[in-house]
């Protein structure tokens, strides 16, 4: 893969951070973003905008600084996301707008600002998803919602976009972040809960973030240049096994 403008949604940390920092190992130039400021960690090189990507106006706006600094955008990854730990009973009108405005229109917004780019020149679109997506995680009615829509815009650019450009997602499982821990926190025994996950993995063990970023990586790559509007699983087994457990026979 050449070097490439690309920009990288969420970049702070977590996920995003290691999308960012395989980037940078591989020479690109990259353009990431937050709703805070500046990162210390984030190389110097990088391109800090300070934005929501649930507003359409700063979405155009991280466009446009990615060209005017570094041209072209050839790549673009939306990984910027939230949660909330709560049943569609308990949801509020707050946290929809929340979690549907950073994961659904963000994601939205950012390939409608940067298609017309990549329809001229060419690109590719990776979108985090989720297995969440899939099957749903208990008390994340919203965030289960918002992955599957990422799921369903991902096929439909695909299509409707390609050959210039083409478009998938990654749908991490458990990856050990800030959020899973949130999600474990849920439980009444969080320890019991993690240890029973642990258990359901036939790698054996929690995914990391370089376990996606190296997914990223190679969608972004003309390794894959015949794969477009799919969704892939990157779960460690976790959704292909039955709830039985093999201790019990």
């Amino acid at each position: 893969m050449d070097h490439s403008t690309v920009i990288v949604t969420g970049g702070s940390r977590g996920i995003g951070r290691a999308i960012v920092e395989k980037c940078v190992a591989q020479g690109h130039r990259v353009v990431t973003c937050g709703r805070g400021a500046r990162p210390r960690h984030l190389d110097a090189g990088v391109e800090w905008v300070q934005a929501d990507v649930a507003r359409p106006e700063d979405a155009r706006y991280l466009v446009e600084r990615a060209e005017q600094r570094f041209g072209r955008v050839q790549i673009l990854v939306n990984n910027a996301g939230v949660q909330v730990e709560k049943t569609v009973l308990d949801s509020t009108d707050a946290d929809w707008d929340e979690v549907m405005g950073v994961n659904a229109r963000g994601t939205f917004n950012l390939c409608r600002a940067v298609l017309p780019g990549m329809l001229e020149g060419g690109g590719t679109i990776i979108n985090l998803g989720s297995i969440s997506g899939h099957t749903a995680d208990p008390c994340m009615a919203i965030y289960n919602a918002s992955k599957a829509f990422v799921h369903g815009l991902t096929r439909s650019i695909a299509v409707d976009h390609g050959p210039q450009v083409r478009c998938n997602a990654v749908c991490p499982g458990w990856i050990m972040t800030a959020m899973a821990d949130d999600a474990f926190g849920l439980a009444h025994d969080p320890a019991k809960a993690k240890a029973d996950a642990l258990a359901r993995h036939p790698a054996g063990r929690f995914g990391q973030p370089d376990d996606i970023a190296e997914t990223v990586m190679w969608l972004a790559s003309d390794a894959a240049r015949f794969i477009t509007g799919q969704c892939f699983v990157v779960d460690g087994g976790l959704t292909s096994a039955s709830p039985l457990q093999p201790r019990f026979f």
